[in-house]
């Protein structure tokens, strides 16, 4: 697994097909995607969500905290011949784009901040007054919800729920596996910073938003370009029992709106 996190041409063209797939049928529901449309990623790595709606017309702009991962969205797009800004920086730093974005997304982000609830607070700055979020992000609980695939160690990055284990037992196998110090502090950041479902729920209303639409999936949509598994939505009786769903939830689908 830690061969296709480091080749990233193929990750952008993964999250290309994910996104045209399954990520716009899905928000397309809830907002019309027309030509003009301000999109705002925040996280957006190496850019592949966007490029499936400047295709479709709308100014796209990605936002990350990572100089290279930028540089990465930027040679992509202008080998797609596509239009597209992207700048590395902290989102929360730049006043000059708030209330301006038709829709933002936020794919597999939440689960790395540390503060949610500010997180959440500060992108309601950037949504024009009837703009959507698409927020995505894995249930911790389920089998790889630790991020344990980018170990560089074989059996470790592909061992699930051992995540779950105590934060010093956790610890010492990764030290026991000699994992680069870089990555047992990413995992570990990852341990502190977990997203269970109902405790994004509880925030997203804390701060003001009204959950639209939610979809939880047994098999994530972005597991059938990695792993040619066919997505599967999560059973709706199972969806519906608060802690349980999360061992079984590999995706959240989220769409909001700031509450009125």
């Amino acid at each position: 697994m830690q061969e296709r996190q480091n080749n990233r041409s193929q990750y952008f063209d993964e999250l290309v097909t994910t996104c045209e797939k399954y990520f716009i049928p899905y928000i397309s529901q809830f907002l019309t995607l027309h030509p003009g449309l301000s999109v705002l990623e925040i996280g957006c790595g190496d850019g592949g969500n966007l490029l499936p709606f400047s295709q479709r017309g709308c100014k796209t702009i990605g936002v990350d905290l990572s100089p290279s991962r930028i540089k990465v969205a930027q040679e992509k797009f202008h080998e797609s011949e596509a239009n597209g800004q992207f700048i590395a920086s902290d989102i929360f730093e730049m006043k000059e784009l708030e209330h301006q974005f038709g829709l933002i997304i936020c794919h597999d982000v939440l689960e790395h901040i540390s503060d949610k609830a500010d997180f959440l607070r500060h992108i309601r700055d950037y949504l024009t007054e009837r703009g959507k979020v698409f927020m995505s992000f894995p249930a911790w609980q389920m089998p790889f919800g630790g991020h344990q695939q980018i170990c560089q160690n074989r059996l470790l990055s592909h061992l699930p729920f051992f995540h779950l284990l105590p934060y010093s037992l956790y610890k010492t196998v990764l030290r026991m596996a000699k994992e680069p110090e870089a990555t047992i502090n990413e995992l570990l950041s990852i341990k502190k910073t977990r997203c269970p479902i109902e405790l994004f729920e509880r925030l997203a209303q804390q701060e003001g938003f009204h959950i639209e639409h939610r979809q939880l999936y047994f098999i994530n949509p972005h597991y059938e370009t990695k792993f040619h598994l066919r997505p599967r939505k999560l059973w709706s009786a199972l969806s519906h029992i608060p802690w349980l769903r999360n061992f079984f939830t590999t995706s959240c689908f989220y769409i909001m709106e700031v509450a009125h």
